[in-house]
């Protein structure tokens, strides 16, 4: 039998999902899980480590991730359009335990820094922040992270980008630079991490292969949404991860957003169609749960065409 052919869409979404290599907890590990946030009774748990996630995009953020695109009704002409990756927003809730022992070595220079930015910081910019943060990077410390219940955990780190996107840096230089004053967003794993972790990754167009062409729809922007919590993995009898290749653990889209999207090149069915309508309703409840105002949620469904 013949596979039923892919849309561009569904491209775009296979080929900028990360595939992450998985490890093994043991059997100890096992037992000192958070029962509320991985319920399951398993004797082999995957995992994956912030570090290995981050090394999936390094390729795509040097060269961009490569998307094959069928530019014609006949679907005989393929180009490969290719879209680097930007950390639009991320938010880690933790374990007390994984929280404390990330925080030892930045606690007493972040208190410092905010201090001193909330000092340097006009009124009119304190306003603007997200949640009234000095800055869109944060770690939070146990009374201001009082308010989340035990099933979200503790906000460990957030971040999110209001700049625009020619002053972005790709995503792994971003984390990189991060990871510098916020270790575990390289050591943390993904059975450390609460169900509400997440985040969400800009996608630019840069150039397509061949070149020559002119197509005005390959200007449109995208925003994905993945969590980053074992909780969400499907797995089987034997605690293997449902979503999985050869090579490992799959992090897909839950949500989507899209900017500039004109024609038909994205949108040439009807399943499509209420595939991004239900990707935009999902990441729009995702964040209204959370109490987030994302901005570049808001600026992308605010200019969805423009």
């Amino acid at each position: 039998m013949v596979s039923e052919k892919r849309s561009n869409l569904e491209c775009f979404l296979d080929s900028t999902t990360p595939v992450v290599p998985s490890q093994f907890l043991s059997k100890s590990e096992i037992r000192n899980l958070n029962k509320l946030w991985h319920p399951w009774e398993r004797e082999r748990v995957e995992f994956f480590t912030l570090g290995d996630l981050w090394n999936c995009f390094d390729e795509w953020s040097a060269y961009g991730a490569g998307v094959p695109i069928n530019v014609d009704d006949a679907g005989d002409e393929t180009i490969v359009q290719y879209y680097v990756p930007y950390l639009s927003a991320i938010q880690i809730f933790t374990s007390n335990s994984s929280l404390n022992c990330q925080r030892e070595e930045t606690d007493s220079e972040t208190r410092d820094s905010f201090s001193d930015s909330l000092s340097e910081e006009s009124e009119s910019e304190k306003v603007s922040r997200w949640d009234g943060c000095s800055s869109d990077e944060c770690v939070f410390d146990q009374e201001t992270s009082s308010h989340l219940n035990d099933r979200l955990g503790h906000l460990y780190f957030q971040y999110f980008d209001r700049s625009t996107p020619y002053g972005r840096v790709p995503l792994m230089d971003k984390v990189c630079a991060l990871s510098k004053r916020y270790p575990g967003l390289m050591s943390l794993r993904s059975v450390d991490l609460s169900p509400a972790t997440w985040m969400a990754v800009a996608w630019y167009p840069i150039y397509h292969i061949p070149m020559g062409r002119t197509i005005k729809d390959l200007s449109t922007c995208f925003l994905t949404y993945h969590t980053l919590s074992s909780s969400f993995q499907e797995l089987d009898e034997n605690g293997l991860s449902k979503r999985k290749r050869k090579e490992g653990i799959c992090v897909p889209a839950f949500g989507l957003a899209t900017y500039k999207m004109q024609g038909d090149v994205w949108i040439s069915s009807k399943q499509d169609q209420e595939k991004v309508v239900s990707f935009v309703s999902v990441a729009d409840s995702w964040l209204r749960q959370l109490g987030v105002q994302h901005h570049d949620f808001n600026h992308f469904m605010g200019n969805r065409r423009g």
